[in-house]
């Protein structure tokens, strides 16, 4: 009877996926419910103790120092899964939101030394366990994909549409906001993908005028482009700033970091720095990044 009745259950959450996966209107207005838009947050890069865990105290704190509202962490180290599960409910005692990123094929293994573990590449189970723990941990307000739009192939609309079903099926007030760069947002993409979407997390490299870590100059315009792709002017988009070093680009001055977040917070739904910055070892970026959020 109990097998019946957990049968019976599975197929009602994956007919209401497919419901959720198809309904554009639903996706819009997810961003609106959670209250997310204005976003200030760092990405990754937590302080750590000798032993590997997050110092979390100590990132709270900074996180505090420098006006942010919100935490993007990663799984990507062993411990993450278990480490976030700790880390939420003192970031609700701090009135801190939580997004949290997946990587992707490209990055996990065999490709890449490591994977978002436990599970790995099954993004359907990881669907389906953020948006269980988001019930009991309310804060956690987004789930994202890193590179998301350099994994297409694997990440199709039909795949995207179960994984943000399962999701919805769920929690339908998490949101998903995968990253996605600014040359792949094409008119084909936006068609295939807007729907399954409640926000792009945007990456800003002035990819418009030769994709560098220099030019400031290009924020506004590129988020007005985007924007124009997704015939709405009020679909969310979050610009992610490079602090850290880039594999390509190479790295990022305190001015450009100045520069970008002045104007981000001008035309961008939010803000997000990648990465979460060492108050000293880059003291620097930690003060930009403390005035620009004030």
């Amino acid at each position: 009877m109990k097998k019946i009745f957990t049968t019976i259950i599975v197929l009602l959450l994956l007919c209401q996926s497919n419901i959720f996966a198809l309904d554009g209107t639903k996706t819009s207005k997810v961003t609106d419910a959670i209250n997310i838009r204005g976003a200030l947050g760092t990405y990754a890069n937590a302080p750590r103790l000798e032993s590997g865990r997050v110092n979390m105290p100590r990132l709270i704190s900074e996180l505090k120092d420098i006006h942010a509202d919100t935490y993007h962490w990663l799984i990507l180290k062993p411990n993450d899964w278990e480490e976030l599960k700790r880390f939420l409910p003192l970031a609700q005692k701090a009135h801190l939101k939580v997004w949290v990123t997946l990587v992707p094929p490209s990055e996990s293994k065999p490709i890449a030394k490591e994977s978002s573990e436990p599970f790995c590449m099954d993004y359907e189970r990881w669907a389906a366990e953020l948006a269980t723990l988001s019930l009991s941990e309310p804060n956690l307000v987004v789930w994202s994909i890193d590179d998301f739009v350099h994994n297409l192939k694997f990440f199709t609309p039909e795949y995207v549409a179960k994984l943000v079903g399962i999701s919805r099926a769920i929690n339908p007030n998490l949101a998903f906001i995968p990253c996605c760069y600014f040359t792949q947002i094409t008119p084909l993409f936006v068609k295939n993908y807007s729907h399954l979407l409640d926000g792009i997390l945007f990456p800003y490299r002035a990819e418009s005028k030769g994709r560098n870590l220099q030019d400031a100059t290009q924020v506004e315009n590129e988020v007005a482009t985007l924007r124009g792709l997704f015939s709405n002017p009020n679909f969310p988009i979050f610009l992610d700033i490079y602090a850290t070093i880039h594999s390509k680009l190479g790295a990022s001055t305190p001015e450009y970091v100045k520069d970008v977040l002045t104007a981000a917070r001008k035309c961008a739904d939010g803000v997000l720095i990648y990465c979460h910055q060492d108050p000293v070892k880059s003291p620097a970026k930690y003060k930009i990044i403390k005035k620009g959020f004030r």
